[in-house]
């Protein structure tokens, strides 16, 4: 789908999208640190509002209430402050509070591996099959170069599962579930990974299903209800929103190979051609962690995340200039797609669609 492009289109696609870059961090100030800082306010105000509701989660408007203040709360905190805090967005403020070496974030996944396997692994080496583990997360087909076994049958299922627990499935990930499978592990480093994940679930476990329902008193089974149930609403939230990110429609995979010598525009067009993004509104936006501009996103990792939709224009325009696809689509679409190939590559076989831009 790239095959038009010249070395020279490729170095200055590099040189185009570097001085985008440049022209958005350079102007980095209070604006964009106001942001941050207000949407820490108003996600530590719904926490502290859905858990003092909860106190009198007896009564049903109360537990609904509270349960919804809680599990905005704690999307906002794992998708526009977290995930964003630890890629290092917010650095540049210098303070020690929003940095990407102190934050521990509301997850069972240890900061500090899901920074290994999420922004190393899967930044790096974006929907290369064999290096890229978010390509089916160790369990799913979702491209048709990928080995099916006969266990890829029930995938829609497991699917569905690893939706509701997503954070475990996240935990795990950095183990590198292939290379225990086939003995490949290090196993000093896999028991090291596993005590540290098993750390940080007994925290979360000692918090959301203990101390705060013990503070209910009487309310503690309700209370406990209403904290799994925010865990599980953030989880398929969140789960939607990645896998609509890479797996939807025309969105390409990449062989090993495809690595050999790659250079910099070259990267940064894999990251174009592998990465989807989500249309909707300011609020939606919020709520996905701006993730919904995915491939802004994977361009540019490490810029805030409230600059993406200032530059997603300038960057659609760029691959239209070029005849580079642009995938984007509304959320219903985006899922649509993610569970077409779901279900498709459940079965054998299957031919790799030839690659179009959705809207260019």
């Amino acid at each position: 789908m790239t095959d038009h492009l010249t070395a020279e289109d490729y170095e200055t696609i590099a040189a185009e999208l570097d001085a985008l870059r440049e022209e958005i961090m350079s102007g980095l100030g209070e604006r964009d640190a106001s942001y941050i800082r207000r949407v820490i306010r108003w996600q530590r105000g719904l926490e502290i509002g859905g858990r003092a509701l909860l106190l009198a989660s007896a009564l049903p408007p109360a537990w609904v209430a509270g349960t919804a203040a809680l599990s905005v709360a704690k999307i906002l905190e794992n998708m526009e402050i977290g995930h964003n805090v630890m890629h290092g967005q917010w650095d540049w403020m210098r303070d020690p509070k929003i940095h990407s070496t102190t934050w521990e974030w509301d997850n069972v996944s240890p900061a500090e591996q899901w920074k290994h396997s999420h922004n190393f692994v899967h930044h790096t080496f974006t929907n290369v099959l064999g290096k890229d583990n978010d390509v089916g997360y160790g369990i799913l087909r979702v491209a048709p170069e990928q080995e099916w076994s006969p266990a890829h049958l029930a995938q829609p299922l497991y699917n569905l599962l690893l939706a509701m627990f997503f954070e475990y499935g996240v935990a795990l990930h950095d183990l590198e579930i292939d290379k225990i499978r086939d003995g490949t592990a290090d196993e000093a480093v896999t028991g090291e990974k596993l005590r540290a994940i098993g750390r940080k679930i007994r925290r979360q476990w000692g918090k959301d299903y203990l101390a705060f329902p013990l503070l209910s008193g009487p309310q503690f089974l309700s209370t406990l209800a209403a904290n799994a149930t925010a865990n599980v609403v953030r989880n398929v939230w969140a789960h939607m929103i990645i896998f609509c990110g890479h797996f939807p429609g025309d969105v390409e995979v990449f062989e090993e190979e495809r690595l050999d010598g790659e250079t910099r525009g070259e990267w940064y067009v894999r990251q174009l051609c592998g990465s989807a993004n989500i249309d909707g509104g300011g609020l939606f936006h919020l709520m996905t962690g701006n993730l919904s501009h995915q491939i802004e996103h994977h361009l540019f990792p490490d810029m805030p995340s409230n600059r993406y939709g200032e530059i997603a224009p300038r960057v659609r325009a760029l691959c239209g200039k070029y005849d580079i696809p642009y995938h984007t689509g509304s959320l219903s679409r985006q899922v649509t797609g993610t569970w077409k190939k779901i279900v498709r590559y459940a079965l054998p076989g299957g031919r790799p669609s030839p690659a179009r831009p959705e809207t260019a």
